[in-house]
């Protein structure tokens, strides 16, 4: 029975993969959480999320998102296994579960399907469905969609309504410099929504500027 159940799951995230080649997500299991845990707070809250195609989304902001959270995204085949032993031995050290060494497609996998808790069966879950996405999709389609659903900040998900929240703009009329910083964002947007004058956040965003343009797209 459990063997059964496993693939029942495996097959139901597949199945929605395979209808996300062509048709674009409504909503995500990271933004589901989210807004349940906010309308609780405020009964009226409204989240922000507006789906933009990818050549709508600037050149800068897809830079710059490469060069901070996944630098060999083009090339690997979803997983980097080497941030991977490096995240278990810090874990290691730690005694308990506080960095994953994700890629842009397991953070995808993780934000479509699953949830923010930090375990090893949930783990091997990620891995699974990014093996899925890199099998059934391009690049181009998985970078489209993490950017369009990915969590940038309280309630606000995908590159527009970022852009539009920090800086009143469309993702398209993003800046190199605008981009670093929403990029650095990235690893903890709820945190630096609250704390968009923070230190790290400027040091980082000026080393990832540097970066961006040796940045591959795909």
């Amino acid at each position: 029975m459990p063997l059964a159940l496993f693939i029942v799951v495996q097959l139901y995230f597949l199945i929605h993969i395979l209808w996300w080649i062509k048709y674009n997500p409504s909503s995500t299991s990271f933004m589901r959480q989210q807004e349940a845990i906010l309308l609780e707070k405020n009964p009226k809250f409204v989240l922000q999320h507006k789906w933009v195609a990818y050549d709508r989304i600037s050149n800068n902001l897809k830079r710059a998102v490469i060069a901070s959270e996944d630098d060999g995204f083009s090339e690997h085949e979803g997983v980097d296994w080497d941030a991977m032993q490096k995240a278990f031995e810090k874990n290691k050290k730690k005694g308990k579960v506080v960095s994953g060494g994700s890629t842009i497609t397991q953070q995808l996998a993780k934000n479509l399907f699953l949830s923010g808790e930090r375990s090893y069966v949930r783990k091997g879950q990620e891995l699974i469905i990014t093996y899925m996405l890199e099998m059934c999709m391009d690049k181009e389609r998985i970078f489209e969609i993490y950017l369009n659903v990915v969590e940038w900040g309280v309630g606000t998900f995908g590159a527009e309504a970022a852009a539009k929240h920090y800086y009143g703009i469309s993702a398209a009329a993003l800046s190199p410099s605008q981009a670093a910083r929403m990029a650095v964002m990235l690893p903890k947007p709820r945190f630096y929504d609250k704390n968009t004058g923070s230190a790290y956040l400027q040091r980082r965003s000026e080393i990832i500027l540097r970066r961006m343009n040796s940045s591959e797209l795909p």
